[in-house]
């Protein structure tokens, strides 16, 4: 499957390049043309067309979902890998029993996340944000910090006061941005990794 940075172009052996200084040039000057004129022999020549948005993501699916698959491999761990692209990243999930590569609190599955990531940029050349799930560990997650959210805000609109959340990776705390946002509050971040935590002001 894939990953990433983009190869050099080849360059040609310099005594190739070079004519020896007696040597008749090898093509004619070209001839200048007006901008509108056709040229006859490039006229159904098209430069390749550009890779859209969709497409880059698929191939970052791809790529962070054979690296994994090779993981998977190597550890001898059962597992299928689903991949989708959704919200304008690249999303790759290991359907599995058990929680070994999650960790506490998810810390193996972000390093995981991490490795991926940096797969596809070595291949591609482009930073991703691709996003890992594990054994479906993130949308329990997203479930329940959804559920805290909505009782800090009433909690918020209730007394007047702001509200700190615990400590929160920064997907997490994304989650919980988003959903304040969406009731019309505001909410700001404070502190260092890992204590990072996200405040919900009145």
């Amino acid at each position: 499957m894939p990953t990433s940075d983009t190869p050099e172009a080849a360059r040609e052996d310099d005594r190739d390049a070079v004519p020896a200084p007696d040597a008749a040039p090898l093509a004619a000057p070209a001839v200048a043309r007006d901008a509108g004129q056709d040229d006859e022999e490039g006229a159904d020549v098209e430069a390749p067309p550009k890779e859209s948005a969709a497409e880059r993501l698929d191939a970052e699916a791809d790529l962070a979902a054979d690296y994994l698959e090779e993981l998977l491999n190597i550890a001898d761990m059962d597992g299928d890998i689903d991949i989708f692209v959704e919200g304008g990243r690249a999303h790759v999930s290991i359907v599995t029993d058990t929680d070994q590569l999650v960790g506490k609190n998810g810390e193996v599955l972000d390093a995981l996340q991490e490795l991926a990531r940096l797969v596809v940029m070595t291949e591609t050349g482009h930073r991703s944000r691709l996003m890992l799930d594990i054994a479906g560990h993130r949308e329990r997650r997203r479930i329940e910090l959804t559920g805290l959210a909505k009782e800090a805000i009433a909690e918020v609109k209730e007394t007047g006061e702001q509200v700190r959340m615990a400590p929160m990776n920064p997907f997490e705390r994304k989650i919980v941005h988003d959903i304040v946002a969406s009731e019309g509050l505001v909410s700001e971040s404070e502190g260092v990794e890992p204590n990072r935590r996200v405040i919900i002001l009145p």
